[in-house]
């Protein structure tokens, strides 16, 4: 029994022995994989040692076909190299061998993708060991850009199933790519009964792959901002790389939930006369069209999304409530916004009119009621004399009395304003104002225009210094102010005319001397007024006076042998001397004695006048 176990131990251990060294006697080594794009060249190389050195060595290429058959490609020995015919790698494919490196490199042209198998490098040396490498080659195709539709309907949050979105597809990659839909930065997954992504595939005859991915999935309303996306991944040499399409979005239907009503026009604060413009629009899409805009305080309605307002008034203040009616579920959402209309009533003033004395105070008020703060201003003959509700002038004269126009305005609305006229009087005795001034005639008679001012108006008559009273004058009232002009005859004589302005406060009253004109005297003086004769007795007194020096200075250069050469040899006769006179002429109030002057100031005879 013992002999029998050591003997058994004894074949066991030479069995051993003969393995090991079989298997020592050849190594090959290849890569587990080699990966090359479709259409280009792939090398796999086979390296080997053996105990028994590389002479003599076979060197064998073979791939297993999809059933598991292996079939040879390629052999060398010693003697010949040779690739096999008939084969799908026949004129694609070379061997560069250096055996006596131990390495065999197997090139293989225009990959395609039934190429992809499993290749052996079969190495059999000289003792008749044999050792083989397998390696795997892998082909690579990279897809095209990925394509994305989003479903051109709209889609209800109100379906009871998933609804489509869109759908994603890739062509033409290899291996087989991968679709990955996103909502915004979320990649989507199976929900049963809320996301539903089915992909489907198909081999093209060129064995590349094509995908194309659905998307369904129940909406919500926050999906009408949503984004959607594809992202496809697919393999390459030695790594994975992706792409993504464009975003989609999809119209998503929702009921209202809330309601927006709006003063569209104007903007800002609204006044009485303006017309108002409201909108209504609840948040549904599509939005409802039932909708219903009602005024609360007077129960008015208008059955559209849009009701305009002409010439408001403070009775279209109030809540406005816009009400949407869902067609579906016949669910009401409503809204409300209050308008508020400004106004401003007619400007009040205290006084329909006002009469004041002269020299007295003026004092008016006005105002009107409003809705805001208001400003006042007083105008007369278009300028402003007062910005204030409260006009006040103090010691009032006849220029003070006229029609005064009261603006009160809003300052917070541009236009929005009222008016209101004051008549105002000033009552007192008449003045009688600067006359306008008459020119001369040779006529036989001249009229005078005599203007008073006053109130009541006064009355005007015309008399004589000596008490007459002339025939009544046509009379022209404007206003405070009446205008008479009354026809005189004009004597040899200075004659008086009396202006005489009166109504029950007093009189006033302007005299008029009127004097005929000789035929013949040049240049005839004016017509002057009582008030006129003192500034022309100072005009002709200082022209005398200036002629006076005028006259010593040429009779000092006379004497001095200046003036007309006088050295003795010519005499001046008397009658030249009284042709060089200077001659002035003058008219006291009462005289018409003229005065002769000589150059030195001395008066002449009249002989020599």
């Amino acid at each position: 029994m013992a002999l029998r176990d050591a003997a058994s131990l004894l074949l066991g251990l030479l069995l051993l022995c003969n393995a090991w060294g079989a298997w020592a006697t050849i190594e090959v080594n290849v890569e587990d994989k080699v990966e090359v794009f479709l259409g280009e060249t792939a090398q796999i190389t086979c390296m080997f040692t053996s105990d028994e050195g590389s002479g003599g060595t076979t060197v064998q290429w073979l791939y297993v076909t999809r059933i598991g058959e292996k079939l040879r490609i390629y052999i060398q020995d010693p003697m010949s190299k040779a690739v096999e015919e008939g084969t799908s790698f026949t004129g694609r494919i070379s061997v560069n061998s250096t055996t006596a490196g131990g390495q065999v490199a197997l090139t293989i042209e225009n990959v395609q993708l039934q190429d992809e198998v499993e290749f052996i490098c079969l190495i059999k040396d000289v003792t008749g060991q044999i050792g083989e490498g397998r390696t795997k080659l892998k082909v690579f195709e990279k897809p095209n850009f990925p394509t994305i539709e989003a479903v051109q309907t709209g889609i209800s949050v109100r379906a009871k199933e998933p609804s489509k979105i869109g759908s994603c597809e890739v062509k033409n990659g290899y291996p087989k790519p991968n679709i990955t839909w996103y909502r915004g930065n979320v990649p989507l997954r199976n929900i049963p009964g809320v996301v539903d992504v089915a992909t489907s595939v198909t081999t093209e005859s060129s064995r590349l792959f094509s995908l194309r991915s659905e998307l369904r999935m129940k909406v919500e309303k926050e999906d009408k901002d949503a984004q959607f996306y594809c992202e496809v991944s697919y393999f390459v040499p030695g790594a994975t790389r992706m792409t993504e399409t464009d975003p989609i979005n999809v119209t998503v239907y929702y009921p209202a939930t809330a309601v927006n009503v709006w003063v569209e026009s104007p903007k800002g604060k609204i006044k009485e006369g303006d017309s108002v413009e409201l909108h209504c629009k609840d948040n549904a899409n599509p939005p409802s069209s039932l909708v219903t805009i009602k005024h609360n305080e007077t129960d008015s309605v208008m059955e559209a999304n849009i009701w305009t307002l002409s010439s408001v008034t403070r009775l279209n203040s109030g809540v406005y409530v816009c009400s949407s009616l869902d067609i579906d579920t016949y669910d009401e959402v409503s809204g409300s916004t209050e308008v508020f209309v400004n106004y401003l009533d007619p400007a009040v003033i205290d006084h329909e009119e006002i009469t004041v004395d002269k020299s007295g105070k003026l004092e008016a008020t006005c105002n009107a009621l409003s809705s805001l703060q208001t400003e006042a201003a007083w105008f007369k003959d278009g300028k402003v004399v007062s910005k204030s509700h409260t006009l006040t002038i103090k010691d009032v004269t006849f220029d003070t009395a006229g029609t005064y126009k009261c603006v009160v305005s809003v300052p917070e609305i541009e236009g929005m304003e009222s008016r209101g006229v004051l008549p105002v009087y000033v009552q007192g005795s008449p003045e009688i104002m600067k006359k306008s001034t008459e020119e001369e005639t040779y006529e036989k008679t001249v009229k005078l225009s005599c203007s008073a001012r006053g109130f009541p108006v006064p009355t005007i008559n015309w008399t004589t210094s000596d008490g007459k009273v002339l025939d009544e004058a046509p009379h022209i009232e404007t206003g405070e102010i009446v205008k008479s002009v009354v026809t005189v005859s004009v004597g040899s004589n200075i004659t008086t005319y009396i202006c005489n302005a009166g109504n029950e406060f007093g009189a006033d009253s302007l005299e008029f001397r009127v004097k005929a004109i000789k035929t013949g005297t040049p240049n005839p003086p004016k017509k002057i007024s009582k008030e006129s004769y003192g500034v022309v007795i100072a005009v002709i007194i200082i022209c005398i006076l200036l002629l006076a020096i005028l006259g010593s200075v040429l009779y000092f250069l006379y004497k001095k042998g200046k003036i007309c050469g006088r050295s003795g040899k010519q005499d001046l006769t008397k009658e030249n001397s009284s042709k060089n006179n200077i001659v002035v002429e003058m008219k006291s109030d009462n005289t018409e004695e003229a005065i002769l002057l000589g150059v030195n100031g001395e008066k002449l005879p009249p002989s020599d006048q």
